[in-house]
């Protein structure tokens, strides 16, 4: 079931990326195909297949996983800049990029990247779930690693909840209500990433379940906001014809 999530999630999002490069070789939008391609990538480093060949031609001591946690930084504060615009949620993107977001982040960072480096990695395993081992030192510091990657995309995500309620619950277009449902529900999903470690391993599905949950919303979302304008421009040139008719 897990397989086919990922498998899912990876080729939904190829092909919303795929389905971007005309408008962006246009000029249009450029940084929706970034927000595309990088999650594309960032699941595409998730399925273990892929992540083993990546990580081993990096030198096989996971630094794919951390590759993909700051793929995913990228891509979380880019869709979050692209959002708060979109909906003119001020309050959301001074949260993002404002002094305060720039201080999260390079902290978060900061921390992810030491408590990396003081684990013992060696051994290419998607997730870090091989290298675990017996040490409780190194499991706590892989518990803190994890914490600290999912830290940032639940920061961003939960500063943008508030805009997609309210736009849920305005008059704007139904396409656009529904995309700001599903991005709410993203960022909802993501927020719960922060419980889990009260999970028990024999319930760590439900993770996967909520990961690839706020990759799908998130994508779905932002293709809905997509379609909702290319459906405006074209009523609006319609209405143009017409008029000059």
């Amino acid at each position: 079931m897990i397989e086919t999530l990922q498998w899912t999630t990876l080729v939904i999002c190829a092909l919303v990326a795929v389905a971007r490069i005309p408008s962006t070789i246009r000029g249009e939008n450029r940084s929706l195909f970034g927000i595309f391609a990088s999650m594309t990538l960032a699941i595409l480093l998730s399925i273990p297949g892929p992540y083993i060949v990546i990580d081993q031609a990096l030198g096989g001591i996971n630094l794919a996983n951390l590759l993909l946690r700051f793929v995913i930084f990228g891509a979380i504060f880019f869709m979050g800049v692209r959002i708060s615009r979109g909906f003119d949620a001020r309050d959301a993107g001074r949260l993002i990029t404002g002094r305060v977001g720039v201080a999260v982040l390079a902290v978060i960072s900061a921390c992810m990247v030491t408590l990396f480096f003081m684990m013992h990695t060696s051994g290419s395993s998607a997730g870090l779930t091989g290298v675990v081992g017996t040490d409780p030192w190194n499991s706590a510091l892989l518990e803190y690693y994890g914490a600290a990657g999912r830290a940032y995309p639940a920061y961003i995500t939960l500063a943008l909840l508030p805009a997609m309620v309210r736009a849920v619950t305005s008059r704007l277009p139904v396409l656009i209500r529904v995309a700001a449902a599903l991005l709410g529900l993203g960022a909802v999903a993501t927020g719960l990433s922060l419980s889990f470690p009260l999970i028990p391993p024999t319930l760590g599905q439900i993770e996967f379940i909520i990961n690839y949950t706020a990759v799908l919303c998130f994508v779905v979302g932002l293709t809905l906001i997509w379609a909702a304008r290319v459906v405006s421009g074209r009523t609006a040139a319609s209405r143009r014809t017409s008029t000059e008719k």
